[in-house]
């Protein structure tokens, strides 16, 4: 294949494109400490990222009331915190300027309502009009793993060229979703999670920083 192969880069953004990780746990140990008077540990968190705040406060509440007291009890804190603990990736804000200037058209797919997506990207130093598409939480019926969302950014920013397209997330539910709509699908591994704990999503593609990301996007598919 050409160095041209793949025209597309879909991103999700907790993790892949923006660190968030002190904001998101921070946030959860605050919420249990309110509701059920203790902190869990924080992998329980983190195996169920990748799904809107709604479906991950099921996991934890005793009714569905509490898991509403919960959400909002996140939120609140989130947002008096994000600004304070919310950071790009080192370099990642110019790779990503850089691969609009090479002419990639990107998108991102995120599980994050509209509202904090625009908020972190600009934060974080990233111009909304980089991307073709973004596609949040607060645009579909169905999260990923759910192919939904990752056909939508297809529709807007590939013209619905799955083949063509990379998408790069640090969770389990994004690489499911990626495949499952039919892109080829990239680990990052500079998010919170193992090789080991991706490796059941079975991604087409390592990346352990962005010099591999760039390998990835300069051969094509292999």
């Amino acid at each position: 294949m050409t160095a041209a192969y793949l025209r597309t880069v879909l991103f999700d953004l907790d993790g892949t494109l923006i660190d968030s990780a002190d904001l998101i746990l921070d946030s959860f140990r605050h919420t249990m400490r309110v509701h059920l008077g203790r902190e869990l540990p924080d992998a329980a968190w983190l195996r169920t990222m990748g799904q809107p705040l709604e479906a991950q406060f099921l996991d934890f509440a005793r009714s569905p009331e509490e898991a509403e007291a919960m959400l909002a009890t996140y939120l609140e804190h989130n947002a008096a915190m994000h600004d304070r603990l919310l950071r790009s990736f080192p370099g990642m804000r110019e790779y990503v300027e850089g691969l609009v200037g090479r002419g990639f058209r990107l998108g991102i797919v995120t599980s994050k309502r509209r509202e904090g997506t625009l908020r972190g990207l600009e934060l974080c130093g990233f111009e909304v009009e980089w991307f073709t598409a973004v596609v949040t939480a607060s645009d579909v019926e169905r999260f990923k793993p759910d192919p939904e969302p990752v056909r939508r950014a297809l529709e807007a920013a590939a013209e619905g060229e799955a083949g063509r397209s990379l998408f790069v997330g640090d969770s389990v539910h994004d690489l499911r979703a990626g495949r499952a709509a039919g892109t080829r699908t990239g680990a990052a591994l500079w998010g919170p999670y193992s090789r080991e704990e991706l490796a059941p999503a079975a991604p087409d593609h390592w990346l352990e920083g962005l010099q591999a990301l760039d390998a990835v996007l300069e051969r094509g598919d292999e």
